[in-house]
């Protein structure tokens, strides 16, 4: 007897979603009594943390070995040179581009103007608590010079920064420093001919060849994790918050779609040499589990599986481009940033100069760089940006209740340029190799 065919891990991620929603949307149109709705999500959450744990238990030792195997393929330290300058230029220009879109729209249809006082007030209000934690949280408040940073990439302690890598507290340089010390041993692994070395690099491949049957392993248990992630989200946001800042919302995610489709079509069309139709398609499940999980950290290694699996790209490229672009190439974090501080601006009746918009584009590019790829990632890095030009931190507590589904959506944004990035850049190497 013929067995049935496996249903594509994809449709059971959107069913996963579907049911988290709909369930979310009856406990909430029901008028369910919050008391109870704690009660229940108190055995729901928990389905949906240990997803997330289980995805992120794989991050550190995937980006690792991805990143140790990608330089090692390049047979030449200027080949990896050039991809490295190439991945960093891409990256500044579409950021660019992205936070443009998003202060662009913000300033034309300004979703700000448009909410009551009254609403605002209540807003910074119901989230007083959540607000506190963010400007008193360690990345709010520690002051750190250009200089600092740099130094704190490279790490003192390299276990030290794999074990604090998601920790906010953390004062090190977490997973940039876990990046750098991966690319150092990959270096290293390029000069060094020898059968020690050829069977260490072999020992790696092993170890992500494990790694990968892991996450496929985990991505099985993926519907049931999103179903809990969404029915908590939408069982506990209130629907007068959401429409109150369903402007702002609406300007986020139409800035957030023009870039997706429009900037990353023309990229992979004129770029990329690739039906932008077709890449989407062969993407699908990266960007459910990216919208999923809100973390384009932990959707890294489904984006690696896609890269190689679906895209068939060399893999050299897309190791690299892909984990340095998780935490480096976050265009989606950039271009909203730019919309929410200006429509913060617009909250509060402060006109921010053409030289304070400049300055927002460019804090905005700088933190899409620098923010952890990890749900909320941004909030910390949003507050200082709002003190910068002016805008009391306080503000943020008017964005927190509607942060997370467009969380969800700039990590889709974040992932799909991830991608679009390892597509362009591998057709430059192929044209440069011919």
């Amino acid at each position: 007897m013929k067995r049935p065919k496996a249903i594509p891990v994809h449709y059971r991620i959107l069913t996963g979603m579907v049911v988290g929603i709909v369930a979310g949307a009856i406990v909430q149109l029901a008028g369910v009594d919050p008391v109870i709705i704690a009660s229940i999500n108190q055995w729901v959450k928990p389905v949906g943390d240990v997803f997330l744990r289980l995805i992120f238990m794989m991050v550190i030792p995937l980006i690792f070995c991805a990143l140790i195997l990608g330089v090692g393929e390049f047979s030449d330290l200027r080949y990896l040179r050039r991809i490295g300058l190439r991945t960093l230029a891409y990256t500044i220009s579409v950021s660019i581009v992205s936070v443009i879109i998003g202060i662009t729209m913000v300033t034309v249809f300004k979703p700000g103007s448009g909410i009551p006082e009254a609403s605002r007030q209540q807003m910074v209000s119901q989230y007083a608590e959540q607000m506190k934690s963010i400007t008193e949280s360690p990345v709010y408040n520690r002051e750190r010079s250009i200089p600092d940073m740099i130094v704190s990439i490279v790490p003192r302690n390299p276990i030290e920064d794999m074990v604090n890598a998601f920790n906010p507290a953390y004062q090190g340089g977490g997973i940039l420093a876990v990046m750098f010390f991966s690319l150092m041993i990959g270096i290293a692994l390029i000069s060094v001919k020898s059968e020690k070395a050829a069977a260490f690099k072999a020992t790696i491949e092993g170890f992500y060849e494990v790694i990968m049957k892991v996450i496929a392993m985990v991505m099985d248990f993926a519907p049931f994790g999103v179903a809990s992630l969404l029915f908590v989200l939408i069982s506990t946001t209130g629907w007068d918050v959401m429409l109150a800042l369903s402007k702002y919302v609406a300007v986020v995610i139409a800035a957030l779609a023009i870039h997706q489709f429009g900037t990353y079509s023309l990229l992979l069309k004129v770029l990329g040499k690739k039906s932008p139709i077709e890449f989407f398609k062969q993407i699908d499940e990266v960007m459910l589990t990216a919208f999923s999980t809100s973390s384009s950290n932990a959707t890294l290694p489904t984006a690696l599986r896609a890269a190689q699996d679906k895209l068939k790209l060399p893999k050299r490229v897309s190791n690299f481009v892909l984990t340095v672009g998780s935490t480096t190439n976050q265009n989606g974090t950039a271009l909203f940033e730019g919309i929410t501080i200006l429509f913060l601006a617009q909250c509060f009746n402060i006109d921010l100069t053409f030289g304070k918009q400049i300055m927002v584009i460019v804090i905005s590019i700088l933190a899409g760089v620098g923010t952890a790829g990890v749900p909320g990632g941004s909030l910390p890095v949003m507050a200082i940006i709002l003190v910068s030009v002016g805008i009391p931190a306080e503000a943020i507590g008017i964005i927190i209740g509607v942060d997370r589904i467009l969380d969800m959506c700039r990590t889709v944004l974040n992932v799909s340029g991830d991608l679009t990035a390892a597509v362009v850049i591998s057709e430059w190497e192929r044209k440069e190799s011919e």
